[in-house]
């Protein structure tokens, strides 16, 4: 199989002045970011970020690998793309990297893995995961598969409300990356910090990951909402009701109940289930519509990750016992077990209870 690899720039890029962007602090100074993370995090003037350059190479030449190989190019960083399609091996292209970016697919994370370990990665490079899933062999995040592997370099994980288009046509966006190694953390928020990209840091990767991953079931269940045309006052429902959901998973999983109302969690929910910029959304929109799964896949022509993980999800809530109504319709809708109307039936006729969520609940 051949690979496809190219450098995009090694130039320096000089930038606006960073007060235009960046709420000042009182004492007059601007500040990248009002960090998350244990208190031994550097907060670090924007201008200072902006000089800190590195080598990184992002593995994935999606929409979602090229937004991140841009972002990181606007600070002056030497950038590579890799894909598999090209000519190029992997471990040239990783041979000199600071900072290696994967936003694959999940269902091609754990090869990458492996063939990361046959390049023979440096432990000092930097590991950073921009995908949202879940294994479907082991249930694992793609940050626990590369930390089961690489056990030796710093792993963080980049999730936040950050669709693709949107940061291609140079919107302004924030975003949380996520690592227990700090020094790591903040060389990840130096390099991808800009005037268009806020960056902040969090000590739970676990969380951050699992919010980007579980908001994308969601996202289905709300394109079927709006596809039935069922209103605002059900939509605003259903998100509601899809939080205590997430944090019932992430609990089980270790993640802080915290980092679900932050961009990692809500802010990306938010952002998904807010239209048609969203896979995930288009999915359930188009079931809602009387379209079969296969066809809507096809005509998104890329991967909508919520597919696999609703079903992924579903297996660990049967094995494990975990409540998740929202989830469980939108497998059985994904299955052909119910139509979207039923589903809605299914959610709507549930016996009654307090809205207080517990989060230790058991099915």
């Amino acid at each position: 199989m051949g690979f496809e690899f190219w450098i995009l720039s090694n130039i320096q890029n000089s930038t606006p002045n960073a007060q235009n962007y960046i709420d000042p602090l009182p004492r007059g100074h601007c500040h990248v970011v009002t960090s998350s993370a244990p208190s031994e995090t550097p907060i670090i003037p924007l201008s200072e970020a902006l000089k800190q350059t590195a080598r990184v190479t992002v593995l994935g030449s999606g929409a979602w690998g090229t937004a991140l190989a841009r972002l990181a190019l606007t600070n002056g960083n030497q950038v590579q793309i890799w894909s598999r399609r090209g000519p190029s091996d992997l471990a040239t292209a990783v041979a000199d990297a600071d900072i290696v970016v994967s936003a694959i697919s999940m269902k091609g994370v754990a090869a990458l893995a492996n063939q990361l370990q046959t390049a023979q990665l440096k432990p000092a490079t930097i590991l950073v995961t921009a995908t949202k899933g879940l294994d479907p062999e082991t249930t694992r995040t793609p940050s626990k598969i590369f930390s089961d592997t690489f056990p030796e370099n710093p792993i963080v994980v980049l999730s936040g409300p950050n669709l693709s288009k949107e940061i291609e046509a140079g919107l302004p966006a924030a975003t949380v990356v996520a690592s227990t190694d700090v020094e790591a953390l903040t060389r990840v928020q130096q390099v991808y910090s800009s005037e268009i990209f806020r960056i902040y840091t969090s000590p739970d990767p676990v969380g951050a990951e699992l919010g980007g991953t579980l908001k994308n079931v969601v996202a289905i269940a709300v394109g079927v909402c709006d596809g039935l045309k069922l209103g605002s006052n059900a939509k605003a429902a259903l998100i509601t009701r899809a939080i205590p959901e997430m944090l019932r998973v992430g609990v089980h999983m270790g993640a802080q109940v915290e980092t679900f109302y932050g961009l990692s969690g809500l802010g990306d929910l938010l952002a998904t289930c807010d239209g048609t910029l969203s896979r995930n959304y288009r999915v359930g929109y188009g079931l809602a519509q009387g379209k079969k799964l296969d066809q809507i896949l096809d005509e998104l022509g890329s991967t909508a990750e919520g597919v696999n993980t609703t079903h992924v999800l579903i297996d660990m809530a049967n094995r494990d016992g975990i409540p998740v109504p929202i989830a469980r319709q939108v497998h059985r809708l994904l299955r052909g077990v119910v139509t979207p109307q039923e589903a809605v039936g299914g959610l709507m006729e549930r016996e009654l209870k307090p809205e207080a969520c517990d989060l230790m609940a058991k099915n």
